[in-house]
């Protein structure tokens, strides 16, 4: 089973990612620095992450796993820093005019 899941922090931001292989034990590859400086020493002393399946596919090739997992960081916004910790595609502001 190919998966696309979003990981919450206790500061309530999140990260989209993909999982070739459904591994229950895979949390991703956000950056542990740009997550460290989110949380004090003490926080990080008792902290729980929540790990939710947006999508699986058996038959999905990995190009439409990636393709969905785009879709997900840019419908959820975890690339906008504010919000999560995906830092691709590069988040930029919409302005209306």
């Amino acid at each position: 089973m190919k998966v696309v899941y979003k990981i919450t922090y206790p500061n309530g931001k999140i990260y989209v990612g993909k999982d070739l292989t459904d591994s229950i034990n895979y949390f991703g590859s956000a950056s542990d620095a740009l997550i460290a400086l989110d949380f004090t020493r003490e926080q990080r002393r008792d902290f729980t992450i929540r790990k939710e399946l947006l999508w699986e596919s058996g038959t999905a090739t990995d190009q439409e796993v990636s393709a969905k997992e785009l879709e997900f960081i840019l419908e959820l916004r975890a690339n906008d820093p504010s919000i999560g910790y995906n830092r691709w595609p590069k988040f930029v502001l919409q302005t209306t005019t």
